[in-house]
């Protein structure tokens, strides 16, 4: 018997990103369902004051519109020197929702006069899988690293052109594959901390 879980999201590397890792996790059983493949309901307001809190409204409202586990992250980068920011607001930070690279532009402007030492900058995430009549886990993960001066590669989303993790070879994380990605990305550990907990769900 299939277990169906929504995925409040529409965001198709978040779909292929989850579908890998509970592939590799050896979870089988589960069907994901996506927002265009459950019935219309209103979007919730994102006002929380963290990413856990926005991905519980998320996670919230889409267990209450379709009485299914549902699965929410809320994600972002946040740079040391400006304290913490753009944080909640990375996906709107040029004011525009989803504009990757005006977000990125304004981004290495605010930036431009910070030497390469005090770039500092880490991916967050927080994933949280919500059981109607049950409970709520939420699971959060973070990526250290550093900012560039201009993009670099064609994979990934967001600010993934300007982010050089720590530990790496040097590529941005625009540079590497969606395997690595997935073995030590900020969304692939929060997403770790509801597998055993996915598994459970699906027998």
């Amino acid at each position: 018997m299939t277990c169906r879980i929504h995925l409040a999201s529409n965001n198709k590397k978040k779909l292929q990103e989850l579908d890998r890792i509970l592939v590799a996790a050896g979870i089988e059983g589960v069907e994901i369902l996506p927002l265009s493949e459950v019935p219309s309901y209103p979007e919730p307001i994102e006002d929380g004051e963290s990413f856990a809190d926005n991905a519980l409204i998320k996670a919230r409202a889409g267990a209450a519109a379709t009485g299914l586990p549902t699965i929410a992250d809320d994600s972002g980068l946040t740079v040391q020197a400006l304290n913490g920011m753009p944080g909640i607001f990375s996906a709107r930070w040029s004011g525009q929702h989803g504009d990757d690279a005006a977000n990125n532009e304004l981004l290495l402007a605010q930036l431009a006069d910070l030497p390469d030492e005090r770039r500092r900058a880490a991916f967050v995430s927080a994933c949280v899988l919500v059981i109607p009549d049950g409970e709520n886990v939420v699971s959060e993960g973070e990526w250290e690293g550093r900012l560039l001066r201009a993009p670099r590669g064609e994979n990934g989303f967001g600010y993934d052109p300007l982010f050089v993790p720590d530990g790496g070879d040097g590529r941005t994380a625009a540079e590497m594959s969606a395997d690595e990605k997935d073995a030590c990305s900020h969304r692939a550990q929060a997403l770790a901390g509801l597998l055993p907990h996915l598994r459970l769900l699906a027998g």
